[in-house]
């Protein structure tokens, strides 16, 4: 019913529907695109219409304006935040830049609109060690992750990193013995880990990924069973692409992504609610790591 009502909804208002992983799994089945923030970064930017419907956290739908500054984004709950988002600050930005040199400001794209506009670079966790990797500067300030940075730091040598001490609460509450209590009971299975999580969970895992990585390697294994460390909503496309395998969540729920409902979807499109805005020169300072990120996360 909600899936219909939708795409009548979709037509009136020439929207395009862009759904994280993490949403209600019924909000990921009457998508357009589903995907990770890379992938949904790319359809933002990418869109040819007038209204892009978010659903996911705040910090999404502000990226998808700064790359789509002419037409209406809505998130279809205005309250729906991610605490990680916002875990570092302009004083410790500016200190370091004033310290450090060679500095180059990285910031996890799972941050707010501000903070974008204080970095040099956006990664996400699909394409961080890439792009560090290529980067000319020595030192690197990766904000707000430090679970993500120290994945990034272990795979790119040679270079100095520095922390805000930001951290997803989902992902930073798994722990190494959950690990072991789910190989206790079901031993053939594979552990699959997002790096957002603890460095120890990450050692104790048969893959860490992102969770378009986490998909695909599930996806081509030839297992049929999986212990699955990221925000339990990728069950939903976990389970459509992987028909026949079995997946045992470890993550709590992020309650921010679960706010995000077919009822709320319906609502933002019939009263056009909640429309992301941005000052302009803010968001200009924010498109340029934006948009440096999708540069040279698309090079070979």
């Amino acid at each position: 019913m909600f899936t219909e009502e939708i795409e009548k909804l979709k037509k009136r208002e020439d929207a395009v529907i862009l759904a994280h992983y993490y949403v209600d799994g019924a909000v990921q089945a009457a998508a357009d695109f589903v995907g990770d923030s890379f992938y949904l970064a790319k359809a933002a930017a990418q869109t040819d219409k007038s209204t892009i419907v978010f659903c996911g956290v705040r910090f999404m739908g502000e990226s998808a304006k700064i790359l789509n500054p002419q037409r209406r984004v809505l998130l279809p709950d205005a309250s729906a935040d991610c605490p990680m988002a916002h875990m570092a600050d302009a004083e410790q930005i500016a200190r370091l830049r004033a310290e450090v040199s060679d500095l180059a400001v990285v910031c996890y794209i799972n941050s707010s609109a501000a903070l974008k506009a204080l970095s040099d670079v956006c990664v996400t966790s699909s394409n961080a060690v890439k792009i560090v990797s290529s980067l000319p500067n020595k030192n690197i300030l990766f904000i707000p992750d430090e679970n993500l940075g120290n994945f990034v730091r272990a795979r790119v040598p040679g270079k100095t990193f520095y922390f805000s001490g930001g951290y997803c609460p989902a992902h930073a509450s798994v722990l190494s013995s959950d690990i072991e209590s789910e190989r206790s009971a079901h031993p053939a299975a594979e552990v699959l880990t997002h790096p957002e999580c603890r460095a120890d969970v990450c050692a104790a895992s048969d893959f860490v990924g992102s969770t378009a990585e986490i998909v695909a390697y599930a996806e081509q294994s030839s297992r049929s069973e999986f212990i699955v460390c990221t925000e339990p909503g990728v069950l939903y496309e976990l389970e459509r692409r992987c028909p026949g395998k079995r997946f045992y969540p470890v993550a709590p729920v992020c309650a921010d992504m679960k706010k995000i409902t077919p009822e709320s979807v319906v609502r933002c499109l019939e009263r056009g609610e909640y429309a992301v805005e941005l000052e302009e020169k803010a968001a200009a300072a924010a498109r340029r790591p934006l948009e440096r990120m999708l540069e040279l996360g698309s090079r070979k």
